[in-house]
């Protein structure tokens, strides 16, 4: 184990005990204990399996109890998503856990799970950290969040046909599961109007995006947007995911979609619904200047960055501050849907 590697147990997530060495009544994203676990199967049939029609490949999952002990858990796993499953644009497809037998991973650290989604390295463990700390940052901005938990899991082949490999990844917590930790449900309608949603949380939403400089998204065909309510005949509130393509994180193979008119995925564009009285966003912004340490904070204090990606960031979100704290530059940008006479959704870019 690196010293990098304790530095960064220690210092980011406040315990000093070997990853992996969860106890058994540890809910899963209850905590930041680093789980570290192994996959194992066919791995180039699942990895391979990347149509239309996606099928779960049996995978057995393996780590460390509290005692030392080995926990096993037989699980169907599957590919997912659409730009990510691509061979063409990543390495490894994102997958899907599906834990079929409930009474198999009872007092287990998977405990009460069902299906998650675990977002692998598509080009590099470094976006996928970034990533992960993008679902942090959401999580300081409001609890209607997605949990998002880092791991490491070692890919280990049954048949031989590759060699093992280790990457960081993260899970993901269920979106039915988010929603009822909410007291709300998840409402699957699609083509409803920015201005249909609850409007306080979806400036929150949409002026988060706009920080992180993330155009991949959309309200009409709930592009990486789950919507939750407690009652359908109230406005819905809309919950983000899937945060590479956004210019934070500034992975080398996210583009903005050509239709926004924007050269790059840094390139911030307000992608909300036009509001003439900028007073609106009064509120939000109260938020975001509330919050600013703690937001920078995320990326000081995690010790895996490289102290240019850190610079970087300070410095985006420097830029990000200056505006929302500037009234001219409110009116600039926040101001934008108001100037055209053209919305553009979008239907899909990745998840």
């Amino acid at each position: 184990m690196s010293f990098r590697y304790v530095l960064f147990i220690f210092f980011f997530f406040g315990f000093t005990s070997y990853p992996g060495t969860l106890g058994a009544q540890s809910r899963l994203f209850d905590n930041d204990d680093l789980l570290h676990f192994k996959l194992v199967g066919k791995l180039n049939s699942l990895f391979n399996d990347r149509g239309e029609d996606m099928a779960y490949h049996p995978m057995l999952l393996q780590y460390k109890g509290k005692d030392s002990s080995l926990v096993s858990i037989h699980l169907g796993v599957k590919t997912r998503g659409h730009f990510r499953r691509l061979k063409t644009n990543c390495k490894m497809p994102p997958l899907l856990l599906n834990f079929q037998k409930r009474e198999k991973i009872k007092n287990s650290v998977f405990e009460k799970q069902d299906k998650l989604k675990l977002v692998v390295p598509c080009q590099g463990d470094d976006y996928i950290i970034k990533e992960w700390l993008v679902y942090r940052l959401y999580n300081i901005i409001t609890e209607k969040s997605f949990s998002a938990k880092l791991v490491q899991v070692d890919f280990e082949d049954s048949s031989t046909r590759r060699k093992t490999e280790t990457h960081y990844c993260i899970l993901l917590e269920d979106e039915k599961k988010m929603a009822e930790r909410n007291k709300t449900f998840v409402w699957k309608r699609k083509m409803l109007d920015m201005k249909d949603m609850d409007n306080d949380a979806f400036r929150k939403m949409a002026v988060f995006q706009y920080m992180i400089g993330n155009t991949d998204w959309g309200v009409m065909y709930l592009q990486n947007i789950v919507l939750i309510t407690k009652d359908s005949a109230v406005a819905p509130f809309p919950i983000p995911y899937d945060f590479d393509h956004a210019g934070i994180v500034d992975a080398l193979y996210a583009g903005p979609a050509e239709e926004l008119e924007i050269s790059s995925n840094r390139e911030r564009l307000y992608r909300g619904f036009c509001e003439k009285d900028k007073n609106n966003f009064k509120k939000t912004i109260e938020l975001f200047n509330r919050l600013k340490n703690d937001i920078y904070n995320v990326y000081i204090n995690c010790p895996l960055l490289k102290p240019k990606y850190v610079k970087f960031v300070t410095s985006y979100l420097d830029e990000f501050y200056k505006t929302i704290n500037s009234n001219k530059e409110i009116e600039s940008e926040f101001g934008k849907p108001c100037r055209t006479n053209v919305r553009v959704e979008i239907k899909g870019l990745g998840n």
